[in-house]
């Protein structure tokens, strides 16, 4: 790599795109992402910047959308993966180059190889789609054949999500940095992948996009480690009296406390483990501070 400008790795959740019981329409995604990309695009002024989106509510309005339509068979989730990648990858490119005319951006659809004998396949976990209420979901896990869990005051569809095992296309990815693009890639934490004798098969799941981001982080050696999400910090006790927030912490002090699994532990793990494995920083922070937070006046920093 080259050292014009170091490497971040900057996670977007989904949910930021297509904010929690919102219409998911093209226009909300737009604004949303609007927001998303004016403080995304500062961060190119210091850094080689490489963005990693989730997409839990929009691959679960595409799987939808395809079981509305009856006369083909329903497309795997694979597949709707990667309809999500071009979808949002070719929706953040705009917004993006708004506030860095001068700048390139490149999407790359990313593919992202799991062990097929992952226990996740047996476990289904990650949140997909809308919220609904307890009855309608349970109606629905009938109707299609879901597993659903509770997801906060709500419940949603969930599905297998195996751990990132490597990045495919990660030499095109150096490639491009080293061309000072901005790259958009893993969206939706990749499409997931098994290789074996016969080659390459697409298999029914959605990885964690934090987890593929920590995992690209680690392959390209970044300096930086970076996830947005709706909070400004982690937090001890978060929604209790005792709520304390944390801001620069070792990942020693970390392993001392327990977050919740469905939401900070992932976030709070995933950094952990690119600091422990590259010695760089992860980064922890509200979406609509991304400069504040690599600036220091903002978020959680969790080194070695």
């Amino acid at each position: 790599m080259n050292n014009k400008k170091p490497i971040i790795v900057v996670a977007v959740g989904g949910n930021a795109l297509l904010q929690r019981g919102e219409l998911m329409s093209c226009e909300n995604q737009v604004k949303n992402i609007d927001i998303a990309s004016e403080a995304l695009a500062k961060l190119s002024e210091n850094y080689r910047v490489v963005i990693v989106h989730g997409n839990g509510p929009q691959v679960g309005l595409l799987a939808l959308q395809n079981l509305a339509y009856t006369d083909v068979p329903p497309y795997p989730l694979d597949v709707l993966g990667a309809e999500t990648q071009g979808m949002i990858g070719y929706l953040m490119a705009q917004g993006l180059k708004k506030y860095m005319p001068n700048g390139q951006v490149s999407t790359l659809l990313t593919q992202i190889a799991v062990d097929k004998y992952d226990p996740a396949f047996s476990d289904p976990s990650k949140f997909i789609g809308p919220v609904y209420d307890k009855q309608v979901a349970q109606e629905k896990a009938e109707q299609f054949g879901w597993s659903i869990k509770e997801d906060g005051d709500y419940w949603r569809r969930v599905v297998p999500s195996p751990y990132p095992q490597k990045i495919v296309e990660i030499d095109s990815i150096r490639t491009l940095l080293e061309a000072d693009h901005t790259v958009i890639c893993c969206g939706g934490g990749g499409c997931p992948i098994i290789e074996d004798n016969n080659g390459v098969t697409g298999v029914e799941a959605v990885i964690d996009k934090d987890l593929s981001a920590a995992t690209l982080a680690k392959q390209l050696n970044a300096e930086h480690f970076l996830i947005l999400t709706d909070g400004d910090n982690v937090c001890i006790d978060w929604g209790k009296p005792t709520e304390v927030a944390l801001y620069d912490v070792t990942v020693e002090q970390l392993q001392q406390y327990t977050f919740a699994a469905g939401s900070m532990a992932p976030k709070v793990d995933a950094c952990c483990e690119f600091a422990q494995e590259t010695k760089g920083t992860g980064h922890i922070g509200s979406l609509h501070k991304a400069f504040e937070i690599m600036n220091g006046t903002s978020g959680t920093h969790i080194r070695l």
